[in-house]
């Protein structure tokens, strides 16, 4: 590393001392558009780690700017910092100077996209959002509320529920249960049900377990291995054009068409039609045998 690097690399971690952390990453300097591009440049070139150690370490406020947006969802701000570090580091490799765009405007989609990430699977034990939309209401309706000056206990009204799913393109049934997600807590499967009891019981105690047992896995491997003998089997009471339109026609992930086939054994698409169910009929008859 550089000899500008004066401390030591656990001081450069915000796990260690968060508030050491942000005086530290104060000495760096904040790069000008034309040293973004000429280190960014370069470092496309030559991959040299000293090159990406100066792009890291000059946006590394950034990073401490973004997550700062965050602090309500109530975790730790360190692990926060830490992940959004991490998207700075896909930054910095993926990062092409010649289409145009500052080296900090691409570093900060990086950033954010690593840092909801991080809190979508911190927030709850069951995974809150998958499409995006879902994703935008979480991180959106927070705000919305405070701007509303509307705590996260309180139920909203259907016009405020209206008004908030129209601003994020979002049904009201959607800010409703996203609601009811962010004014309550996970529970823990370890709480004892009942304190004064001596048997010390726990929730999970009480949930059965889904999973088949070893025999019930054996029974139903040994059904599965029976059936794919049978049609095995079965398939030797076709010809070859019979089997090839079959499995054309009904084991691909993506069927050919009739249209296809018809043209393939130049004979009509009905003929191939014919054939693909006389061939299922065939097979059902062997297996019944």
């Amino acid at each position: 590393m550089d000899n500008e690097v004066s401390f030591e690399a656990e001081e450069f971690s915000p796990d260690v001392n968060l508030s050491r952390y942000l005086q530290n990453i104060r000495r760096f300097p904040i790069l000008s558009p034309e040293e973004e591009y000429n280190l960014a440049t370069e470092y496309v070139k030559t991959k040299d780690a000293k090159i990406s150690y100066k792009l890291i370490t000059s946006h590394l406020r950034l990073v401490v700017k973004v997550v700062s947006k965050f602090r309500g969802y109530g975790l730790p701000m360190s692990e926060m910092i830490s992940e959004g570090n991490i998207g700075l580091l896909y930054a910095v490799d993926k990062f092409d100077p010649e289409k145009g765009f500052r080296f900090s405007t691409y570093a900060l989609w990086w950033i954010k996209a690593s840092v909801q990430k991080y809190v979508l699977n911190s927030w709850s034990l069951v995974k809150i959002g998958t499409t995006a939309a879902q994703k935008k209401l979480f991180f959106n309706l927070r705000k919305v509320k405070n701007r509303l000056n509307l705590s996260d206990d309180r139920d909203l009204s259907h016009d405020v529920l209206k008004n908030i799913a129209q601003s994020l393109d979002v049904s009201v049934q959607e800010v409703t249960d996203m609601n009811m997600r962010l004014k309550s807590h996970d529970g823990s499967l370890n709480v004892v049900v009942d304190s004064d009891s001596e048997s010390g019981k726990e929730l999970l105690d009480f949930i059965a377990d889904g999973k088949p047992n070893q025999e019930e896995v054996f029974v139903r491997s040994e059904i599965m291995a029976q059936r794919r003998r049978l049609f095995s089997k079965a398939l030797c009471c076709l010809n070859e054009r019979e089997k090839d339109i079959l499995f054309k026609r009904r084991m691909l992930e993506k069927s050919i068409t009739l249209d296809d086939l018809s043209k393939y054994y130049a004979i009509s698409k009905e003929r191939v039609r014919q054939i693909e169910l006389n061939s299922i009929r065939k097979i059902r008859n062997n297996i019944m045998q």
